[in-house]
């Protein structure tokens, strides 16, 4: 099997059979076996395997060793931290001596529990360091990068290099070359598909191999650059030859998307790769093959790929395939020569970094088939169509709209037809089709999300695939066959797609079979889930996991689809919770945030202000930046506080500390927050922008205090606090007006983002809109708890929007909607379910969930969509398609609700001063408006999953409620409960059950601090 770059996944066990095992789920900086380590001092981490009550880790013993055999106290070779008092199992630093670079460890750890008894020994586990150092030189044995030689970038045909060379022979001439393992190490500046002896590289996954899409992923190619590492011993062993071969494509590095990047050039870079082949003998001889100009490496741009770009898309001339140039023996004489390709002349500081995490990849259970399959012939009805636009002709013998035939129907079409595939799901990555057909026939697949109706703002006839929003990306892909009267098969391997639609002409006759949907993702392992009996919120949460698997693709991007796909920040800090309840994302996440402070000195006013996007320079805007270049604060806490690792704000202080004390620079006495070009973004009701810029200079100052104090940075932090309260007072002095009896968040104090495409430039922004109520109460920006009170309700009115409250506000954004609909933007969709259930109103919170009229979280699922849009008003049967200047239909951002499904709706919420869920909140909140009565949680906690499933029984007057407390984390659990008696496992009140300490009963809520183990209670509501 090919190994591939980063092993598996966090928290995931070591193998099935471990599983169940009394200490299982090891991994190393935060996967399972990695490969391509190149921490110093790797971080442990492992859990307990018991159901039983109350089981808690007291030690533990790390042995590290060069061989399985060793790893006992007696032979460790390697480190054996001897045993350690703690209660310690995630993130647990390596601290022997230095690790030798591409050299796999052994690994196991025994673990006693509280009372000194010994719990287990776990199955040994292992990791690799990659090699070890940064600078492109070491470690990487004369590997140069390397381009083909006198190649004018742009110019047609994707560089293809090779090379040949022969094995070491092994002792005896007549036996073959005994290897004993191969690595393989490549970087591109570009991207890359790599090929070892006529293979693919592939990478592991679900107990197979799967394909990895764009590799290396994007950074900031001048400061940046990450390589993989992936085990190829499978395809050397046996070969007394081997043929590395590598197609490299633009990716990032050249196109639009980079567009105004320091490393951009108008005219186009050199593509480049840089690799090391490391062969290691049985007989402890070693031999590399590497990417040298000077080595024997040919390369030619006459093969098949004829054109690839990010938001283009890829053109594949099947006539030019070259069979065999992968492999051993083919003729490469008439191919051109390679030259090096001086990357660090032009930027001598950039580092060659092991990528950390999981990398993108297609993900093979996820493929999508089509549901429908439908054939045009032409237009009709343009005279009298609203539009002029007309409808497709549709011809019934070729269309298939059973979605079980569709699946694997075959379609014939011709020049003049037009065959639109429907997936079913909004996704990204590419399409795999087969076709067959004459040679030379073209045949073009345009992918888009909707298709057009009579509305307003379709760009054709009804029925056909929408691609308006996609603005001035082709998002194309085109397949020239080379007439094989068996078939011909292809997926685009240079670039990726944000499509639910496929709309296929041809010149020529061509049957076209088997088109899926080949799903790309980065958010490889799933670790959450939360459903309920209501399928309206079933499907939202479906929308809001498809959307974050299309946007997690090397970077978190805000949409898949046209011609921008950036890694704004404001979307990543606003979504990340939900992010890393919903996957394994850790990792992916600190490898982002490293690439935000890279941006921060390269992009970021004064190398201090955080950028809006990162990598690259396209659309970063200077000046103001609130709520976006928080990110570079906000991240870091909130994967402290997901996963219990502290190494991100450790790793990100200095960075952080800059940008805190260049918004001082800039604001200097009045407190006042840096200033926000995009204020609440797509908000229907309008809030100043400076007023959230200074809500968010206030919250990340308090992220400040409270990231000091947990790195020992006590004095800082009570400097933060100390900022904090200033901003605090300032913010009250300025918009806080308590004139008469009555409280007022003077949120029209100012504009509103000047920059939001397709806002009214005559709307207003308003006095207690629903972002600046909310911020207010989150943050405690009042003084007494009888502004609290108002504030409160103020939130109430405005949400309710009832006919007193319109008649009240004629002049407020909110008469034109509907009752209980919301009306925030990005920067307040996060924290509106949750502040409302904070401050007693829950039943709120569910009115929102439950509402499909706009603006609301169900409006978009009513009309169809299967991913979160950018705006709330994307598409309406009455109103057509939204601004196309900015129109996305999958963008994640407004998933943010789903952190409160997670924390509220199934109830599992993180303690803020015990981060990574070692101790964790149980708070199942009941939906008053009684349409939810049923509701399973789920998520793979670093310490195991956590479980909350409630249900109501007996017409709604019991509460029947199951959890899991891992082992080695405990819970406080707030049940809703009509006494302190009324909360039962089997007929014993839980006060009384042994472990259990009951906490108190306020006349709605019972609460207990629970040890780890399975619960399955009762609660009397009434």
């Amino acid at each position: 099997m090919a190994g591939g770059a980063g092993g598996g996944s966090a928290h995931a066990a070591s193998s099935p059979h471990t599983e169940n095992a009394a200490v299982c789920g090891l991994t190393v900086e935060h996967r399972t076996s990695p490969l391509g380590v190149d921490a110093a001092r790797p971080r442990f981490g492992w859990r307990m395997g018991s159901a039983a009550r109350g089981q808690k880790q007291g030690a533990y013993q790390i042995i590290v060793a060069t061989s399985p055999d060793k790893l006992s106290t007696a032979r460790a070779d390697v480190w054996n931290s001897g045993r350690v008092r703690s209660s310690d199992s995630v993130a647990v630093r390596y601290a022997g001596e230095p690790l030798s670079p591409s050299t796999r460890y052994h690994w196991t750890v025994t673990v006693w529990d509280a009372e000194g008894h010994p719990v287990g020994v776990a199955f040994p586990s292992s990791f690799e360091t990659g090699l070890m150092s940064t600078d492109g030189a070491a470690g990487w044995d004369g590997a140069h990068w390397i381009g083909m030689k006198g190649k004018t970038p742009h110019s047609p045909g994707a560089p293809m290099l090779r090379k040949e060379e022969h094995l070491r022979t092994a002792s005896l001439p007549e036996d073959q070359p005994q290897v004993r393992e191969a690595r393989l190490y490549v970087s591109a500046l570009g991207v890359y598909e790599a090929h070892v002896n006529g293979r693919h590289v592939t990478v592991p996954l679900d107990g197979g191999t799967t394909t990895e899409l764009l590799p290396p992923g994007w950074t900031n190619y001048d400061t940046r650059i990450d390589y993989m590492t992936y085990d190829v011993t499978d395809h050397v062993t046996g070969e007394r030859a081997v043929t590395l071969a590598f197609v490299l494509g633009n990716g990032w590095y050249n196109g639009r998307v980079s567009d105004g990047s320091t490393y951009y050039s108008k005219d186009g870079n050199a593509l480049a790769v840089k690799a090391k082949l490391l062969i290691r003998y049985a007989d402890g001889t070693s031999q590399t093959v590497v990417t040298r100009p000077d080595g024997g490496w040919k390369a030619t741009d006459t093969g098949p790929c004829r054109a690839d770009d990010i938001y283009d898309g890829q053109t594949y001339d099947a006539r030019r395939e070259l069979p065999g140039w992968t492999a051993h023996g083919f003729d490469d004489s008439a191919w051109g020569d390679v030259e090096r390709v001086a990357l660090e002349d032009k930027h001598p500081d950039v580092r060659l970094l092991a990528y950390p995490g999981e990398t993108a990849r297609l993900m093979p259970k996820w493929d999508r088939r089509p549901r429908s399959i439908t054939v045009a012939t032409g237009v009709t009805g343009q005279d009298g169509s609203p539009g002029g636009r007309g409808r497709i002709v549709v011809d019934p013998a070729r269309t298939v709209t059973d979605p079980d035939k569709a699946a694997s129907a075959s379609v014939t079409i011709g020049a003049g037809d037009t065959a639109v595939f429907d997936l079913g799901q909004n996704m990204v990555g590419v399409a795999r089709y087969s076709l067959r057909g004459p040679a030379g026939a073209r045949v073009e697949f345009r992918f888009g999300e909707m298709l057009n109706d009579d509305s307003a703002g379709a760009d054709g006839p009804e029925g056909s695939v929408y691609r308006a929003n996609l603005r001035s990306a082709k998002a194309t892909s085109t397949y020239i066959l080379k007439g094989d009267r068996h078939g011909e098969t292809h997926q685009d391997s240079l670039t990726f797609y944000g499509f639910r639609y496929v709309s296929v002409t041809t010149t020529d006759t061509v049957t076209i079979t088997g088109l899926t949907g080949k799903v790309a993702t980065s958010a490889i392992r799933e670790t959450g889930t939360v459903t309920t009996n209501d399928p309206d919120i079933n499907k939202l949460a479906s929308n809001i996991r498809w959307g974050q698997r299309g946007n997690y693709l090397w970077v978190p991007t805000d949409c898949p689809q046209r011609d921008e796909r950036l890694g704004w920040t404001g979307d990543t800090q606003v979504f990340s919770v939900t992010g890393l309840y919903n996957a394994d994302a850790g990792v992916f996440l600190s490898h982002f945030q490293d690439t935000v402070v890279d941006s921060q000195t390269i992009y970021g006013m004064d190398k201090a202000q955080f950028t809006g996007v990162a990598p690259g320079g396209r659309y970063n805007f200077p000046g103001g930046g609130s709520g976006w270049a928080d990110c570079g604060v906000i991240l870091p806490w909130t994967v402290w506080q997901m996963t219990g690792d502290v190494t991100i704000v450790k790793d990100n202080w200095p960075a952080m500390t800059r940008y805190l004390d260049w918004i001082r620079e800039q604001t200097g006495d009045s407190h006042a927050g840096q200033g926000s070009l995009t204020g609440d973004w797509l908000a229907p009701q309008k809030t100043s922008a400076q007023l959230m810029s200074d809500v968010y200079y206030g919250y990340v100052a308090q992220l400040m205090a409270q990231m000091a104090r947990a790195i020992g940075r006590t004095e800082e932090g009570k400097e933060y606090e100390q900022l904090f309260g200033r901003i605090k007072q300032a913010f009250i002095t300025k918009y806080l007006s308590t004139e008469g009896d009555r409280v007022t968040v003077r949120s029209s104090l100012g504009d509103a983002s000047p920059i939001e495409p397709g806002a009214d430039p005559d709307q207003k922004t308003e006095d207690n809109s629903q972002s600046a109520l909310l911020w207010v109460l989150k943050l405690g920006f009042y003084e007494t708890e009888a502004q609290r009170r108002a504030l409160v309700g103020h939130l109430a009115d405005n949400i309710g929007n009832d006919a007193a409250y319109k008649a009240a506000h004629p002049n407020s954004s909110r008469v034109g909607y509907a009752e209980n609909t919301l009306s925030v933007g990005f920067l307040g969709v996060n924290v509106l379910a949750p502040v409302l259930t904070d401050e007693g109103r829950a039943d709120l919170a569910y009115k929102l969930l439950h509402q499909d009229a706009l603006p609301s979280w169900l409006y978009s699922v009513r009309n169809g969509a299967t991913t979160v849009w950018e705006r709330w008003n994307s598409y309406s049967e009455d109103d057509g398609f939204g601004p196309v200047s900015m129109n996305s239909f999958n963008h994640y951002a407004y998933g943010a609700i789903m952190e409160w499904m997670y924390a509220y709706m199934a109830g599992i919420a993180r303690d803020p001063d015990s981060p990574g869920f070692k101790h964790f909140v149980l708070q199942p909140h009941l939906d008053p408006t009684g349409r939810i009565t049923r509701v399973s949680g789920s998520y793979e906690s670093p310490y195991g999953e956590i479980r909350s499933e409630w249900a109501l029984d007996d017409a709604g007057r019991t509460l029947l409620y199951d959890a899991v407390v891992p082992a080695n984390s405990e819970a406080t659990l707030r049940l809703p409960a009509a006494s302190a008696d009324a909360v039962r496992e089997g007929r014993t009140p839980l006060a009384r059950v042994d472990g259990v300490r009951f906490l108190g009963h306020d006349g709605r809520v019972s609460s207990y601090r629970l040890p780890s183990g399975r619960y399955r209670l009762t609660a009397r509501l009434h």
